[in-house]
This record gives structure tokens, sequence and C-alpha cells, in this order.
């Protein structure tokens, strides 16, 4: 029997990075002594505080709802928490029209993008990019174009613009960034904004890690425009603050007229949101802010002893580190995806290389690696830094 032609575009996609990581671990064992230090995926691996735990065990035992489709964009009472919540923190007007909940932020990705561009249309991405995002636009037949960062992996808004070309339909940016750990500048998303309102496009900013930005204050002005929602598209993700990756709840924020848009593509591909991840994420939204703040601080702490291990590591260059992310150039004459796969022989690392995050025409991702520390605490850090000295060349 012959196969079934597969897709083009689906199948010219690179395979997921994470799960290409977890089987370099096959066929490997870890002695007592030097168990694996697994810093590949930005997840958190701990489970919910027990009070959002028995929140959702009460849901599931005696709310019937709990168990039923609901609404396509997501519960009203979710909806209007983050419009509330969000117009505070950022210092403008977001109403719960202008909400829409997701199975998770790289499905609210998808569903905007869905909205902007199809087949033949362009948009650009900074690199290093999320790789999530790639492997979207090229599953779709849009033109991934890369924009490359400079110091810090901050980009350069004049040089995005001489990239813009009529095909280009929107400018992503990620901040805090996976997986470069860089925090934008306010200043800098505002022209960033400026330019895609001059143009015409849309700017999408992906805060997955908003909560661990190490400033504090809003991050930027954006959402204070009388009409921000014209152009700019917000996502977001629980999944972090409050431990939910696998309920899959993440957060759209645009105009009603791109929610009903939306609206098509959420309701032919998942109906509506998981609704125990809804009655979770709410909940944590409205009791666990301190609990929150206590998570923010463990992780700054985490990141200052990784910029300070890294600091001191022959050879190591910190290209920048941040929410859950160092972003390195490393010293070994291995090209990154042959050294990241011996990591995980010679030191018990599993990390994952450069490449998985820039186009294959760029040299740099042959020395660059991305360590994801969110579930390595300071000890395990001062560990990761231990095992790493011992293969300096």
């Amino acid at each position: 029997m012959t196969l079934s032609p597969l897709n083009p575009a689906l199948a010219a996609t690179f395979a997921p990075p994470v799960m290409e990581a977890r089987r370099w671990l096959e066929g490997v064992s870890f002695p007592p002594e030097r168990p694996l230090i697994n810093v590949s995926q930005a997840a958190p691996v701990d489970p919910p505080p027990e009070a959002l735990r028995r929140a959702i065990a009460e849901a599931a035992l005696n709310d019937p709802a709990a168990h039923l489709y609901g609404p396509v964009l997501g519960n009203p009472e979710l909806r209007a928490e983050l419009a509330t919540q969000w117009s505070a923190a950022y210092g403008g007007a977001i109403a719960p029209a202008q909400v829409a909940i997701t199975q998770g932020c790289n499905q609210a990705f998808c569903a905007v993008m869905a909205t902007l561009a199809g087949a033949g249309d362009e948009v650009i991405l900074p690199t290093p990019w999320y790789f999530n995002h790639k492997m979207w636009l090229d599953m779709q037949g849009v033109r991934t174009v890369p924009l490359a960062t400079g110091a810090g992996l901050l980009p350069d808004p004049e040089a995005a613009a001489a990239l813009i070309t009529p095909a280009t339909r929107a400018i992503v940016l990620v901040s805090p960034n996976n997986p470069g750990g860089a925090e934008y500048p306010a200043e800098l998303l505002r022209a960033f904004h400026d330019l895609a309102q001059a143009r015409g496009l849309a700017l999408i900013v992906d805060e997955t890690y908003r909560d661990f930005d190490a400033r504090t204050g809003a991050p930027h002005d954006l959402f204070t425009d009388p009409g921000w929602d014209a152009n700019f598209i917000h996502l977001y993700s629980f999944s972090k603050a409050y431990r939910l990756t696998g309920h899959r709840v993440g957060a759209i924020v645009a105009s009603p007229a791109r929610l009903a848009e939306v609206e098509k593509f959420l309701d032919t591909v998942a109906i509506c949101p998981n609704q125990l991840g809804q009655i979770a994420a709410l909940w944590g939204m409205r009791n666990l802010s301190q609990w929150v703040a206590g998570e923010r601080a463990e992780i700054l702490a985490r990141r200052a002893a990784m910029a300070k291990g890294l600091a001191d590591l022959p050879g190591w260059q910190t290209l920048g580190c941040g929410a859950y992310f160092a972003y390195v150039a490393h010293p070994d004459p291995r090209p990154s995806p042959e050294f990241a796969r011996a990591l995980v022989r010679e030191a018990g690392v599993l990390l994952l290389p450069g490449t998985m995050f820039i186009p294959a025409s760029d040299p740099a991702g042959q020395r660059q690696l991305r360590i994801a520390f969110a579930n390595v605490d300071v000890a395990g850090i001062a560990e990761l830094m231990r095992r790493l000295a011992a293969l300096a060349p």
C-alpha cells in the first residue's frame, strides 16, 4: 500500500526541538552521584500550590459546568478578571470583549496568525526566535523574515523597517524573551509599535514570561493609547505563573473584530478552552498574587546565580539572561548541535543548541546554546557550572 502524500509545508517543518532533545537521553544512564540536569524546557515541573489544586478538585467534584463545553472565546469571569488586572497593571483601558482565552499561548499565537497571514505572506521574527512560532509559520506557508538582534539580543526597529515588503503582515516580539532572556525596554516596544502602525502592520507581543520580569511597574505603555487595539495584539500564558502547563490556558488581548475572526479558528480546533484550567487560572488571579511574587523572587535569585556562574566560566559568553533563560556562546570546538548531544553523556546535562532558534544559514547558531534554568535551584546552578567548567577545552 502506498502512503498518502504528506502536506509539503508540514513535511518541510523541522521536528519539535524539545522532543528531539529528549531522544538524546535514550540509552544513557545517569549515576546517583551525577543525576541528569535538565535545562532544556521552559516549563515548571512542580505542581500548582496545594490551595489551587484543591480549588481544581472542588470544581471537578461539585461544578457540573466544569465538564461541559463553554464559550469559544473563554469564560466571561476569566476574561473580565484579566481585563481588570491588565488595565491596572499597564495603566490602560482593556474591556472583557478585548480578551479571549485559549488552550495555551501557542494556540493563541496560531489563532492570531490565522487572522493575519496566509501562504505567501511574510512575518518578521527577531533571531534567536521562539521555535514554535517559526514552526507554525512554516506549516502555513508563511515566510519567516529573520531580524538579527544586536547587543543584549535587542532588535532594531530601523533594521526591521528595511525588511518590510508589500507581503509583510506582522512583526512578532517576545518579551521577556524566549530563548534569549532579554527584557525589551518600553521605548523599544513603543518604537516597534509606531513602525507597525505607520506601515499598516500588526505588532504581536508575546508576554508569556511577564510575571518574571526583573523590572518593576508596567513593561510598556502600549495599552494606554485610546485606539491601542488597531494594530497591537498581546499574548499571555497562565502556565508559568500558576504552574498550569498541563491545563493549557493562554490569552489574547486584541480588538473585538479580530477576536471574532479568532473565534472561527478556535471553534474549529478546540471548540472551547479547558474548563478546569480556566477555573484554576481565575482562582489563581484572585488569590495567588503574593505566591506569584514569591515565585518571581525565586526566579530572579536563580537568574542572578546563573549570570554570576556564567561570568566566572572561562571562555563562555552570556548573550542574554532573564526570565527562565540564559542564552550563551560556548567555547567548545564542536558545533552546538554536536556539543549539546555530547553534554548528555559527558556532563549529564540536557540543553538546546542555538541552531534550534536561528536560521540554518546563520553560522552564529553553531556557537550558541539555550539554558532554561526555571527548574534548577541555586545549588543546582552551581553544580551545572562545575560540570561545564570541567569540560573546558
